[in-house]
């Protein structure tokens, strides 16, 4: 059994699809290390859910 050559159209497709993969591993890798960023205790961070958070208020003696 013999391969035939690649079409030219192949070629561009998988230039194509190498990229689109790659922008979206980008993507993920962005989301990730945002996510680690945010969960690893990054100091005081905490998400505004539209209420007052008593932690975030300044202390009595200030």
């Amino acid at each position: 059994m013999t391969f035939r050559e690649d079409h030219e159209i192949h070629q561009r497709r998988f230039g194509r699809n190498l990229g689109v993969g790659l922008a979206l591993a980008v993507f993920v890798a962005v989301v990730f290390g945002l996510t680690l960023a945010k969960v690893s205790g990054g100091g005081n961070i905490q998400g505004y859910d539209h209420s007052v958070r008593p932690a975030l208020l300044p202390a009595e003696g200030e």
